[in-house]
């Protein structure tokens, strides 16, 4: 095995001994392999080496740890991925001796359950041979000891298991020895001390036998001041009493495997059926209740435990009744357990409370029924030791409350909800619960309203699926109060819901409402986490960045993904992935995003909605600055307006900046809803902000009719408002980026009126700007002498703000226009001091435009050969941007310059690549021009 736990941590690798540090490696290790296969959360990582107050470098120091780990592994072929929220080790699990402790604890119960004893036995004795120390040995994490004292006492499990089959096997003299030896090292456990007194009587030494009890007795009173257990009171009485039940019998089935004495006082005629009734029209989950009924079926050492997550309404509750339903009359005969464990109330109910009503239930007599948990616990996992019962525990609350409810006995299944992540669980199967599939969904609504009324009305089925957002209980509502009104039609529904403002009051049929299902658990957060719920609820996006939450708070901290992952944890915010940089990303349900801005309109007055609103855009409008700063080499060819910034996390920005065209592409979509939403919100600054910022993108991109989209929507706004410095940016920025939407004289005269508003303004770069921008247009009109006059004040301009970007792009067109008007030598020193300074901001695409100008040039001057030369290097370098405006000029270019050259084949190639690209840029005039050259080819 390459990795022992049951003992100090060893590794061994192909060639030998592995070291694994002793501290923190050791631990994060041992979780590891604990939970192997499984996703062990960062956050569980922190918990787990840092009990009080961490550092706030501990996620990196987290990552330094597993990246260390890795690195040490690699011999032993086990690798650890990163799987959001944390990691996961994967190995073979016949490799870790727990896992194969656990694997031969399992196929012993299978051989007991078979009759087969003797083989059972042995392989409990092997897999108790094991153990080399206590668990985990030297690791001094308290939280992972904890873990160790469960793994102690599985092996103590075993250890009684093996010998409750061989006392049935008759072995009770040779076992004398091993028993007392064992009860002298655990005094406290009962259940050795009976298999000891068992061995003694059915040996003939009765006398010693009762002194055995006595012994425990006494220690147990001057000990914990508590009498015996139930269990060993009664083999006492037996045992004074010479009960022939005592005398050793052969095994009668597989009963005999889950432990010797004798049978427990009360209970013994008792079958509970507690369930709640099945819901009559359940549908789909077909997935789901197989994979439950799967671990159900697993054989183990102890009962299957299986936990039900999700959001509010998703389903949870009726999909583990349905589950108890199908398997509790064949697979569970000796009864279901059933509790509402109330978390979601506001009381959950005390395990000692529940354990009673259980104890009842199992037809313990009510004055029978002890008043300390603990002997509460240990009387139910008494009784159900031999039994095969199943617990469903519907809608928990903690750890804590579950764990004295979960039974010992291999024979039981235990099936849980909860909204919260009960992560912490051992041995517990998690299953997340989704919403239903799109048919599902309409098989619902069939079952209730029945199939002619849906295939009478499927568009408006369709869309009512999609207004709910496929969640059950918001179906269910819909469906019961169309159903109750036959004369209403499924549109007259869809219209209802329409307006996300009145949604959730539509969601409402006699005791079934939406809000009121959210709202149980929206009471239970802490007040932070429940104004951060409500403020998210502002956001428009369909994702949720992480920085998002503490922008909206205006709180600092470095790791802003704490402010939500209690939302998370509680199944009011959904993890949808990762983004670029690796931090989650979040998303709203629609309907709890309804319930999340109906919470922060009546918890946050408007000042305070309005700075979170504020912050939130100012983060924008940060990143977009750092994003196109690094994509454009520094701040060039833009002007900021005065709208407030807002600094994401130092690290999230410097993760961005790593791929920033991936950033923008991640974060696209929700990027045109912030546009649009500072126009809803009358933010006339921050929406031409973010439009002029968003635009560099798009543009090199070839999001063009995005672009306009976003264009027609953000000019009539920010010229209605009389925000000057919004439209001349508008006019010089965007408006030149959609040419293709204006004439030359209108385009023109936009420029003329931006470069007027900027000279009123006193903004120096935005007057450059708009003059480079007239001068392109005036030397495509035919006035060179004017565009170098316009290019040189625009030059001024930028050398006066220090703008490379405004600087190569001016010396660009000057060259270009000398050298075409004759003026070669002089031309191509401009092209080569533009190519100098483009290649200072680190921009390739700015490299890569002046050279595309080199290129023109040479093949004004009949260097045919030198020109394509130049621009076969622009297409490669535009093409790995993924520069879609830049691949179709420079394909525009080269086809031309092969058709010059008489390669009229390549050239038709060339031509109508270029003509594909201007398609999708929506270029008409462009694309007609190209279509002439391709028809003058022939």
């Amino acid at each position: 095995m390459a990795f022992r736990v049951l003992g100090p941590i060893e590794v061994r690798g192909a060639a030998g001994p592995v070291r694994v540090p002793v501290g923190r490696q050791q631990t994060v290790l041992g979780i590891l392999l604990l939970e192997l296969g499984r996703v062990v959360s960062t956050d569980q990582i922190v918990d787990i080496l840092w009990e009080h107050s961490p550092p706030e470098t501990v996620r990196t120091q987290v990552q330094i740890c597993v990246s260390r780990l890795r690195t040490l592994l690699k011999p032993t072929g086990a690798v650890i991925e990163t799987r959001s929220p944390g990691y996961v080790l994967n190995a073979a699990p016949e490799t870790v001796d727990a896992h194969v402790f656990r694997s031969r604890v399992r196929e012993a119960t299978a051989l007991s359950q078979q009759d087969r004893g003797e083989e059972a036995a042995a392989l409990l004795r092997s897999a108790v041979g094991l153990w080399r120390g206590p668990v985990f040995g030297g690791v001094g994490a308290e939280a992972l000891r904890a873990r160790a004292t469960h793994l102690d006492e599985e092996r103590m499990a075993a250890v009684e298991s093996y010998l409750a089959i061989e006392l049935e096997l008759g072995r009770h003299q040779r076992l004398i020895g091993e028993i007392n030896g064992l009860v002298e090292e655990h005094p406290l456990r009962e259940g050795l001390r009976a298999q000891l007194m068992l061995a003694l009587y059915r040996s003939g030494r009765q006398v010693e036998a009762l002194e055995v009890y006595r012994r425990g007795r006494d220690l147990l009173i001057e000990e914990l001041g508590l009498e015996p257990g139930s269990e060993l009171r009664e083999l006492e009485r037996a045992i004074l009493a010479g009960d022939p039940s005592l005398e050793h019998a052969p095994a009668q089935g597989p009963a005999h495997a889950a432990g010797g004495g004798p049978a427990t006082a009360f209970g013994g005629g008792v079958t509970p059926f507690q369930l709640p009734s099945d819901t009559v029209d359940f549908v789909g989950r077909d997935g789901t209740i197989d994979r439950v009924e799967g671990v159900l079926a697993e054989p183990g050492n102890g009962a299957r435990v299986v936990v039900l997550m999700g959001r509010p309404g998703v389903g949870k509750s009726s999909t583990a009744v349905r589950v108890a339903h199908r398997l509790g009359p064949e697979r569970y005969p000796d009864g279901q357990l059933y509790c509402d464990l109330r978390a979601t109330r506001g009381t959950p109910l005390d395990p000692g409370e529940v354990l009673g009503r259980f104890l009842r239930a199992l037809g313990v007599p009510g004055p029978a029924v002890p008043d300390d948990v603990d002997e509460r616990a240990a009387m139910y996992r008494g009784l159900l030791a031999t039994r095969r019962v199943l617990i469903v525990l519907d809608d928990a609350a903690t750890e804590s409350q579950l764990l004295p409810l979960i039974p010992a006995g291999p024979g039981c299944g235990v099936l849980i909800t909860s909204r919260a992540n009960l992560t912490g669980l051992p041995g517990a199967t998690f299953l997340p619960l989704e919403t239903l599939t799109e048919d599902a969904s309409l098989a619902l609504l069939r079952q209730v309203l029945g199939d002619a009324r849906v295939d009478a009305e499927p568009e408006a089925a369709h869309a009512l699926v999609g207004a709910v957002g496929r969640l059950p209980l918001a179906l269910r509502i819909v469906s019961a109060r169309l159903a109750a009104r036959r004369h209403w039609s499924l549109s007259s529904m869809v219209d209802r819901l329409a307006d996300e403002r009145y949604r959730l009051d539509e969601l409402a049929h006699g005791d079934m409402t939406v809000r009121a299902s959210l709202s149980l658990t929206y009471d239970g957060l802490e007040a932070g986490t429940a104004r951060a719920f409500g403020l998210l609820g502002l956001v428009e996006g369909p994702t949720i960045p992480m920085w998002s939450a503490a922008a909206l708070l205006g709180d600092d901290r470095p790791f802003p993904s704490d402010i939500v992952e209690p939302l998370v944890d509680a199944h009011l915010l959904d993890i949808v992935g990762t983004d670029p940089s690796g931090d989650p990303v979040y998303r709203f349900h629609e309907l709890v995003r309804d319930y999340a801005r109906e919470r922060s309109a009546d918890v946050e007055d408007d000042a305070s909605r309005g700075a979170a609103i504020d912050r939130l855009m100012g983060g924008w409008l940060a990143l977009l600055d750092a994003a196109n700063d690094d994509l454009m080499g520094g701040e060039y060819l833009r002007v900021r307006g005065g709208a407030p910034r807002w600094s994401p996390p130092a690290r999230y920005v410097e993760r961005v900046l790593r791929d920033p065209y991936a950033w923008f592409e991640g974060e696209r979509a929700n990027l045109r809803h912030v546009v649009l939403q500072a126009v809803e919100l009358g933010m006339d600054e921050q929406s031409w902000d973010l439009l002029v910022g968003f635009s560099v993108f798009l543009t090199r991109r070839g999001y063009m009719q995005e672009l306009a989209e976003l264009h027609d929507r953000v000019e009539p706004f920010v010229r209605e408002r009389g925000n000057r410095l919004g439209m001349a940016s508008l006019w010089a920025t965007v408006s030149e980026a959609l040419s293709h939407r204006y004439d030359g004289p209108t385009r023109a005269a936009l420029l003329e009126r931006s470069l007027e508003a900027y000279t009123e303004l006193g903004e120096v770069r935005g007057q450059a700007i708009a003059r480079r921008a007239l001068a392109t247009l005036t030397a495509e009109a035919g006035d060179e002498k004017r565009a170098l006059g316009l290019c040189e004040e625009a030059l001024e301009g930028f050398v006066a703000v220090g703008d490379l970007g405004g600087q190569w792009r001016s010396l660009m067109l000057t060259g270009y226009l000398r050298g075409r008007g004759g003026d070669v030598d002089g031309g191509r020193a401009e092209l080569d001091r533009a190519l100098e300074l483009a290649g200072r901001t680190g921009d390739p695409r700015a490299s890569a435009q002046v050279l595309r100008r080199s290129a023109q040039l040479d093949l004004l001057r009949g260097d045919v050969g030198q020109g394509i030369g130049r621009l076969r290097e622009v297409l490669a370098v535009v093409e790995e941007l993924g520069d879609l405006v830049g691949q179709a000029m420079v394909l525009r270019d080269l086809g031309t310059a092969c058709a010059q050259a008489g390669r009229i084949d390549e050239a038709r190639g060339l031509l109508e690549r270029a003509m594909a690209a201007f398609d999708q840029l929506y270029e008409e005039r462009e694309r007609a021009e190209v279509a002439s050259v391709l028809a003058d080819l022939g």
